[in-house]
């Protein structure tokens, strides 16, 4: 079996690689796709994208229009003087954080107590879900200066909750969020500048968006940026750069970047070949759900190449892929090709797999 290396370029549309039929006993290698950045951040998902990955269909970058925003609390340290605030809020203690806030902006004035009510009244925690609410209070949090309530503001005006679509003030918004450090902001302003509708197409400002997302260890724009080294768009094409990023996503299970790695690592492009350490890569991605990593993980399995050859475990990973629609010629007539017995065995494991979710 041999998979053939296929590097497409750089498109708004998400691109596809295709599988190449072979030989079992041929060198087995991935082709790695070429990946988009997923979409418009969440602080919630979807450039497979929280305006927040061997062949597969690529996540291709999308407008910011209708993410859910979530604003992620920063870390509260072990202290006597933790912030009581977001303490409480994840603690899961809403109402209690909605208290507290109301009390901070009340004797402080505090933007980021502001940003706090705003995120409870936009996601209903504590109190009754209320969008233009939300918006008061992260306006109030924006014209204070809070970085996080600019981002929230800006995403709710993309989504149009709270009032009318307004994407030049939510394009001012993350600029401003974006200059005070907000990677979030950055991440979600390049995809804009890839769209190419709310700002003009800027591909290279867009990796330099990304990058300062990436290096403020934003997972979704290391991943992004990887895809960008990798076809050399925007910046120069690096490999090394390109697997770099992809490992670092991959660290912080950002699942297509653990494909693209796997696939990198299996084959030696732009770091050293590691097929074991490339298979378990794909064992923790098809675990995730991710049906590409599962129809690579089968095929592998099948060639036993990095991996002792568990057939009947590659085929389980095929059903439940084909189950999501990535069907694979192949792999159904390695299926149709085992003992009637064979063929049980592995569909009772992917009952069971899909039973257990």
């Amino acid at each position: 079996m041999k998979i053939p290396r296929s590097l497409s370029v750089f498109s708004m549309l998400a691109s596809c690689l295709v599988l190449a039929a072979g030989t079992a006993a041929a060198q087995v290698s991935l082709a790695p796709p070429s990946a988009q950045p997923p979409p418009a951040s969440q602080p919630a998902a979807k450039p497979k994208a929280k305006p927040h990955a061997v062949t597969r269909k690529p996540a291709t970058p999308k407008p910011a229009a209708t993410p859910t925003v979530t604003v992620t609390p920063a870390p509260v340290p072990d202290n006597p003087n933790v912030d009581l605030v977001y303490g409480a809020y994840q603690l899961g203690q809403y109402k209690t954080a909605f208290d507290l806030a109301t009390q901070r902006v009340q004797e402080k004035s505090d933007p980021k107590a502001m940003t706090m009510l705003g995120e409870l009244y936009a996601n209903g925690m504590g109190v009754k879900r209320d969008a233009t609410k939300a918006v008061e209070w992260y306006q109030r949090a924006a014209d204070g200066g809070d970085r996080e309530g600019m981002f929230a503001l800006a995403m709710l005006r993309l989504a149009g909750r709270g009032g009318p679509v307004n994407r030049e003030e939510a394009v001012k918004l993350l600029a401003s969020s974006a200059k005070l450090g907000e990677p979030k902001a950055a991440y979600n302003l390049a995809l804009l500048y890839l769209d190419g509708q709310t700002l003009p197409q800027d591909v290279k400002r867009a990796a330099e968006l990304l990058r300062i997302a990436a290096d403020a260890g934003n997972p979704e724009a290391q991943y992004a940026l990887a895809t960008f080294y990798k076809e050399g768009n925007g910046v120069p094409k690096d490999l090394e750069k390109a697997v770099r990023l992809l490992q670092t996503a991959s660290l912080a299970d950002h699942v297509d970047a653990e494909v693209e790695y796997a696939i990198a690592l299996y084959n030696g492009t732009g770091t050293p070949k590691n097929q074991p350490a490339a298979v378990a890569l794909l064992r923790k991605a098809a675990r995730q759900n991710s049906p590409i990593a599962q129809n690579r993980l089968a095929h592998v399995l099948l060639s036993g190449q990095g991996t002792p050859m568990d057939k009947i475990e590659g085929l389980k990973w095929h059903l439940v892929a084909k189950g999501v629609g990535k069907g694979d010629p192949i792999l159904d007539e390695a299926f149709s090709d085992l003992s009637p017995e064979d063929r049980a065995k592995a569909e009772a494991a992917a009952r069971k797999w899909l039973g257990s979710k």
